[in-house]
C-alpha cells in the first residue's frame, strides 16, 4: 500500500472511532432518558435502543474492534482508562469505577483507544 492509501484508510479508522464512541455515549444517554419515560412507552423505545446498540457492536466487530467498559470493576492505576477524579481520593483509599466517561475500544492487537473513568471509594461493609 502507499502512504497516500494508508492516510485514506487512517482518516476512515479514525472517524469510525470517533462516531463509535459518540453513537456509545448517546446509547447511554438515551438509556438514561429512558428512565424517565412512562412505563407503557419505555419498552418500544427501550427495543430501540437494544437494536441500535447490537448494530454498533456488529459493525464494530467486523473491523475487529470492541468497546469495553469497565463500570463495577475496582480500579487499577493499570487499567486502559484515565481517571477524571484521582486527586480527590488518598492512596489508601479502595477505588471502584463508578462511571465510563468514554469506553475503552480494543482491536486485534490491543488497546485502540483508552477510556475515561470517574471513580467512588468503595464503602466499608
Amino acid at each position: 500500500m502507499n502512504a497516500e492509501t494508508d492516510g485514506a484508510e487512517g482518516s476512515a479508522r479514525r472517524s469510525l472511532i470517533d462516531i463509535s464512541v459518540e453513537s456509545w455515549r448517546f446509547a447511554r444517554l438515551f438509556a438514561r432518558v429512558l428512565g424517565k419515560l412512562d412505563e407503557a412507552e419505555a419498552p418500544r423505545y427501550s427495543n430501540q435502543l437494544r437494536y441500535f446498540v447490537k448494530k454498533l457492536e456488529d459493525g464494530l466487530d467486523s473491523v475487529g474492534l470492541k468497546l469495553v467498559s469497565l463500570e463495577g470493576q475496582l480500579y487499577d492505576a493499570g487499567m486502559a482508562a484515565s481517571p477524571l477524579n484521582i486527586a480527590d481520593f488518598g492512596p489508601e483509599d479502595r477505588l471502584v469505577v463508578d462511571q465510563m466517561i468514554e469506553p475503552i475500544l480494543m482491536g486485534p492487537d490491543g488497546l485502540v483507544k483508552g477510556g475515561t473513568v470517574m471513580l467512588k471509594k468503595v464503602e466499608a461493609k
